[in-house]
């Protein structure tokens, strides 16, 4: 430290996370190994873990690295040279998680201070995934070296302590192999009264403004469709500085990110960035970095960017939203082989679309994780369209296709993920259609001549549909995996060789595009979700599946990053798909009644789903799901209200507390712990029971902007959008969040224990807002026979939620046990009521 060095000081108390640090820069090695085979099958049960939320698929790169380093001390590289801060916003721990495409080793230097009171003895408990180094003013304490993907262990560690400065160091490095966990946690046990200071080069008064600002800052609404976009902070800082705004797309996203620099004057408390038409549609993450001299401090807020007011109202005929669809995709789509694509069957072959095709080719052929997703579409161009396509680039094509490994049993050393459903049927979809294509040539990884390759891809097909057609989908009504399943589907449909693969494939289209109508209220899903993410939830109007219904129904928004979507316009245009009339005012039901739709999904029913709809709102739920288990990315219950897309509601239990983080569970995407969840038609209770080591809340996402009004008062939240009317009951008063990136978009409820009850209605029957809180503001809970328990409803009179999770009620009994994959819908008249609202 020099003598410029100020610090940022922060309490330090036994039992605490020390969370300030300095941070170098993250280095990053490929780790090949040679190529050899797996073994193995798509896992339909891979998401729901056995131990916390511990995926236990181990490709041949981690084996290796393993043998290589586990137990080993990790090999220390470099030394400490400052690259950035790190400040915690209500994270314990360094958390620099991330998604890598190619199996690669990672490594990182961090590093702050110990202002301790006096000299002794100090208790450090170290938490990582992979391995760790730790030193204490220079001289090294301990290491660990579990090595273990995306699992975290703990180690303690005695030191010894100085009065005054004390340097703390941290190397830590692992294998990232996709989605991977990488993080620290350094926890202060016991020692001597302490304070955490992180050496800053600027006055530490400034670096702790910084930190306030970016603590409270927000987005001024939670979504926009027009207007300008802006984050906004209460505690504006009392010196210029300068904001540097990336905004980037989720993990999934190719394209390189948009930079916004604004300066930031003395007193100002909102950084414009641009107009919604001018920024990139889509869920997007705005990294922030304020910067004031040397030091700068960076935060990410997330938020949806849609292009509605661009887009205005769908075209009435199928034929010209057909139109359309291919047009918006060939002028805003990301430029990759979908909106290569969907150009190329609009006539818009050339040089811009060759150049979209050709630059997805180096990733395709060095096997990376996903690139199945785009491979697909490729075969689709070159089977259809060759002669659209610049004869140079029809030969680089051909070279991928043959070098490219179809499956886990040929050679390789990649990390594509073979075990989800949606992976595997693109996979094999994309061996028996490039196998067709070239049937005499000689496909590099299996040794297999096209024919004979196109064979085994249509076996395994046939395997795949079978499956689909008894269980459906794996992961279970999941919104940013139907249309991969679609987009498989489709090929399918469109180029396969045999009609019997055609015909199962028109069908399997169909079922899903009705199970969509079946859970869609106006069209958007809302529903229980085996698989979710912060960017598929939040997305209500760019999400992909809202384009695909604006192309079938007529409702919705387009996004930027499609999978299906043009090839579903193109199977209705070319192809002869057809969708059944009567789904449209299924999935945007305007009638004066009710819709009630059970049904299973995922091999032997793992999943039985609960949907309940009026024209004003609509609730999905998972009946009687893994209660009590750590979860993985399951969305178990999900509510809309009114016309708006937005007005939507989620509760769950956060994977993490850091925001726009990459867990799975992440803040918003999953459930770090599953409830016990009851729901018949307008009621739902969720009993969460979470681990004393995960986060000691659960939340709704409570979007206040977009309601037309909503109260929040002790223990009950009520809104209201359109004539939809929701009342959420904690089991203790409810927090509103009004700072931080979720600022008036969020409710809590204190404690690893926590009850819900979730409580719809409408103005027609019920009132106004106020109305309907005073009827149902004392729903509770009370005991009934044996572990029974039993809420009595104003209307349905006393609902009795079994330990077995069935639900008696009016003379009914719900029974998730007996629910099929085919599902069972009906029909409930809604009348006004009588009296006593």
């Amino acid at each position: 430290m020099t003598q410029d060095t100020q610090f940022l000081c922060r309490p330090l108390v036994p039992d605490m996370p020390i969370t300030y640090w300095q941070l170098g820069a993250t280095a990053n090695a490929r780790y090949d190994v040679p190529d050899q085979p797996m073994k193995g099958e798509m896992d339909p049960f891979f998401f729901m873990t056995k131990h916390k939320n511990f995926i236990p698929h181990e490709y041949p790169c981690r084996t290796a690295f393993a043998e290589e380093r586990r137990g080993k001390r990790p090999d220390v590289q470099g030394a400490f040279a400052l690259s950035r801060f790190w400040l915690p916003f209500g994270s314990p721990r360094v958390d620099l998680s991330g998604f890598w495409f190619r199996p690669t080793v990672i490594g990182t230097w961090a590093r702050t201070m110990i202002l301790s009171g006096a000299a002794g003895k100090a208790r450090l408990r170290l938490g990582t995934c992979g391995g760790a180094v730790l030193f204490v003013n220079g001289r090294e304490i301990g290491w660990m070296a579990d090595y273990v993907r995306n699992l975290e262990a703990k180690q303690e560690f005695e030191v010894d302590l100085q009065a005054g400065e004390n340097e703390i160091a941290i190397f830590f490095d692992d294998l990232a192999e996709r989605d991977a966990r990488y993080f620290f946690q350094l926890d202060y046990l016991s020692g001597p009264s302490a304070e955490q200071a992180l050496p800053v080069s600027i006055k530490d008064d400034i670096a702790a403004e910084i930190e306030a600002a970016l603590d409270d800052m927000h987005f001024e609404r939670p979504a926009y469709r027009s207007g300008e976009v802006a984050l906004v902070t209460l505690a504006p800082l009392s010196v210029a500085a300068t904001a540097h705004v990336t905004i980037a797309g989720d993990f999934m996203s190719r394209e390189e990110p948009m930079r916004v620099e604004v300066a930031l004057g003395a007193g100002k408390d909102r950084i414009a960035i641009g107009d919604t038409g001018t920024l990139p549609p889509d869920f997007r993450h705005f990294h922030v970095d304020l910067t004031v001299g040397d030091f700068t401090a960076s935060r990410v807020f997330g938020v949806e960017i849609c292009h509605a007011k661009r887009q205005g109202q769908a075209p009435a005929s199928l034929a010209d939203r057909i139109r359309a669809t291919l047009d918006e995709v060939s002028h805003y789509g990301e430029p990759d082989n979908v909106t290569a694509l969907a150009r190329l069957a609009s006539g818009r072959s050339g040089p811009e679309t060759d150049r979209m095709i050709a630059d997805t080719l180096p990733t395709i052929l060095d096997c990376h994780d996903c690139a199945d997703f785009a491979l697909v579409p490729l075969l689709w161009c070159r089977t259809a369209y060759a002669t659209s396509i610049a004869p140079e680039i029809v030969a680089r094509i051909d070279e991928t296709i043959l070098a490219y490994r179809y499956w886990m049993d040929e050679p390789g050393n990649d990390v594509q993920w073979y075990f989800s459903e949606n992976h595997a049927l693109l996979f094999h979809t994309a061996a028996y259609l490039a196998g067709a294509l070239l049937p005499e040539a000689r496909f590099q990884r299996s040794g297999r001549i096209g024919r004979e390759q196109s064979a085994v891809g249509l076996s395994r097909v046939r395997a795949w549909l079978d499956h689909f057609e008894q269980w459906e989908m794996a992961e279970f009504n999941s919104a940013p995996y139907f249309p991969i399943d679609l987009k498989g589907l489709t090929a399918l449909y469109a180029l396969a060789p045999d009609a019997d693969v055609r015909d199962r494939a028109g069908r399997a289209i169909l079922r899903l595009v009705t199970i969509v109508a079946r859970s869609a209220h106006h069209g958007i899903l809302t529903g229980a979700q085996g698989r979710s993410y912060e960017h598929t939830l939040r997305a209500a109007g760019s999400l992909e599946l809202s384009g695909i219904a604006r192309l079938i129904w007529g409702t919705g928004n387009y996004g930027r990053r499609v999978h299906a979507l043009p090839q579903m316009a193109i199977c209705l245009r070319d192809h002869g798909l057809e969708i059944l009339e009567n789904l449209g005012p299924m999935a945007d039901w305007q009638g004066e009644g009710a819709q009630e739709w059970v049904f299973a999904q995922g091999q032997d029913r793992v999943a039985r789903l609960y949907h309940y709809k009026t024209r004003d709102y609509a609730i999905g739920t998972a009946a009687h799901y893994r209660w009590n288990e750590w979860g993985y990315q399951e969305t178990v219950l999900h509510v809309r209200l009114g016309p708006k897309a937005d007005a939507q509601v989620w509760i769950n239990h956060p994977g993490e507390t850091i925001h726009s983080g990459y867990g799975r569970p992440s803040y918003w995407g999953g459930s770090g712990s599953l409830p016990r969840l009851w729901h018949y038609r307008d009621l739902a209770v969720m009993m969460f029971e979470a681990a004393p080591e995960q986060p000691g809340f659960t939340h709704a996402w409570f979007p206040c902007a977009v309601f037309d009004s909503s109260t929040v008062a002790g223990e009950v939240a009520t809104a209201r959008a359109g004539d939809g009317l929701l009342l959420l009951k904690g089991s203790s008063a409810l927090q509103a969040v009004d700072a931080g990136p979720t600022s008036g978009n969020e409710l809590r409820l204190p404690g690893h224990r926590g009850t819900w009850i979730v409580r719809l209605g409408g103005s027609g029957r019920h009132g106004t807002e106020a109305e309907f809180a005073n009827r149902f503001r004392s729903l509770a809970l009370r005991d009934g026979e044996g572990d029974d328990l039993i809420v009595d409803d104003p209307e349905y009179g006393p609902v009795t939620l079994h330990a077995d999770g069935r639900i008696s009620a009016e003379g009914r009994v719900l029974d998730p046990a007996a629910w099929s994959v085919e599902g069972e819908a009906r029909e409930f008249e809604t009348g006004p009521l009588s009296s006593g609202r």
